[in-house]
């Protein structure tokens, strides 16, 4: 296995570890009966996760994406563009935003809404793709698709730190006005897909 595809295996492992640092372990289990001899230890994990776990994770989360863009670059700069490599990395990609805006919601920082819009919006571009691919045709990555990817982890990012450091100089909703614009983008990029693909679902082809 080559070093681009390694390191969007890695990416993959991320997403557990990523939601284990954000997201608190359920009150039931922690108020378990069976678990009562380490209930203080798991109070105290819940309490750091609540505090602190969603900086820990935004970190994480920096590390992960990361390796989007250099196992991209260095599969093309070495020519070890695999099949899948084209295969794993836009599920390492869906994986790992997915799992940002559902903890997101998880925590109270973010409006379901949001994420149902930008989650769909996966759903049916990779539909789109699989249609286009039964019929032969390849539809390759937009300047709208790669907008789109870059504000989705500007906003997360600033979201995971709650608008920290902007916070400290000026108080700007920096976070919540990121996460506007990847929306309108993350909308837009979906249309571009299907105007210029439109072919690809016409009924009478």
């Amino acid at each position: 296995m080559n070093l681009p595809n390694k390191l969007t295996i890695l990416r993959i492992l991320l997403v557990p570890v990523f939601m284990l640092i954000i997201v608190p372990i359920p009150q039931w289990i922690v108020d378990s009966s069976l678990l009562g001899f380490i209930n203080p230890q798991l109070t105290w994990i819940n309490n750091f996760i609540y505090n602190y776990g969603n900086y820990v994770a935004a970190l994480v989360f920096i590390i992960a994406s990361s390796t989007d863009a250099l196992d991209g670059y260095i599969a093309r700069k070495t020519k070890q563009i695999t099949k899948f490599g084209k295969f794993l990395d836009p599920i390492a990609d869906k994986l790992l935003v997915s799992a940002a805006l559902i903890a997101l919601v998880e925590r109270g920082d973010l409006s379901t809404w949001v994420a149902v819009i930008i989650i769909g919006r996966e759903f049916i571009i990779t539909g789109l793709r699989l249609v286009a691919a039964s019929e032969g045709i390849v539809i390759a990555a937009s300047s709208w698709g790669k907008i789109k990817t870059i504000t989705q982890m500007i906003a997360i990012i600033a979201m995971l730190f709650k608008n920290y450091p902007i916070r400290w100089l000026v108080d700007f909703p920096f976070d919540e006005i990121a996460m506007f614009l990847a929306v309108i983008a993350t909308i837009y990029s979906a249309y571009d897909y299907i105007v210029k693909n439109a072919n690809v679902i016409d009924h009478n082809s």
